[in-house]
């Protein structure tokens, strides 16, 4: 189970690696800020995204399951004189919104969802939320990447300033994968400050995603993959579905 307590913390030196000027340009293609103005970023985690859509023009909202995550992304918000909603709330749960243009769950987030009911619901709750009309935008891990990549373990990781060993294990139900990491993080005195976190994530067949689309009352889905316009192939590793209310 994802706790993110001491995670948040270290969330934003681990991620350097993602190109979050594609992501925003991907949702910006399909839906463009002048017809398109009102954007909820669901797992928004420590913010990054969110403030790039603000200052793309968007009028951005962010809910994360996690506390010490919207922290860190108030205090980001607060340092770059920017005002963004934040609510802490978990996206099987998701309420309080109607007539959204655009939602997004970026950053596989919607892996952390393990049972496929709850899937389901956060999908039906989204479809609710958005205005006829409105575009969901989310990634997911492929099968191959949750299947093959991710237990060629351990993997491993050091800036100085943080250090990582990256153990993984296959989870019970199909397609899961449990997430062990033992953090070594440097203080003001220069020692290293040891932690571990542990993380369960989940995925399903593109088709499955977009079956749940469609049979919610989603009119269009499209299906891309790692970061391009190409169709998800068998190797693929991040799976990019847009789905048009």
């Amino acid at each position: 189970m994802a706790s993110y307590a001491r995670f948040a913390e270290v969330y934003d030196a681990l991620m350097t690696d993602i190109p979050y000027d594609e992501y925003l340009e991907w949702v910006k293609t399909y839906a463009p800020q002048s017809e398109y103005p009102i954007l909820l970023d669901i797992g928004c985690g420590t913010g990054v995204l969110a403030a790039l859509f603000d200052e793309a023009g968007y009028q951005v909202s962010g809910v994360d399951v996690s506390e010490e995550m919207l922290m860190i992304a108030s205090t980001r918000f607060a340092e770059a004189n920017k005002s963004i909603p934040l609510i802490a709330m978990s996206m099987e749960q998701l309420e309080g919104f109607q007539e959204l243009d655009v939602a997004i769950i970026p950053i596989d987030s919607i892996n952390y969802v393990r049972e496929e009911q709850a899937v389901i619901e956060t999908l039906q709750r989204i479809y609710d939320s958005l205005r006829q009309g409105g575009q969901l935008f989310f990634d997911v891990h492929s099968l191959y990447k949750m299947d093959e990549v991710f237990l060629d373990s351990p993997f491993t990781y050091d800036d100085e300033e943080i250090a990582y060993v990256w153990h993984t294990e296959q989870g019970k139900e199909a397609h899961s994968v449990y997430h062990y990491m033992t953090f070594f993080a440097q203080t003001a005195n220069g020692l290293y400050e040891r932690f571990d976190e542990e993380h369960y994530q989940r995925t399903f067949a593109p088709q499955q995603y977009e079956a749940w689309l469609c049979a919610i009352g989603f009119n269009e889905v499209h299906l891309t993959a790692d970061w391009s316009v190409e169709a998800p192939k068998k190797n693929s590793e991040r799976i990019f579905i847009r789905a048009v209310k």
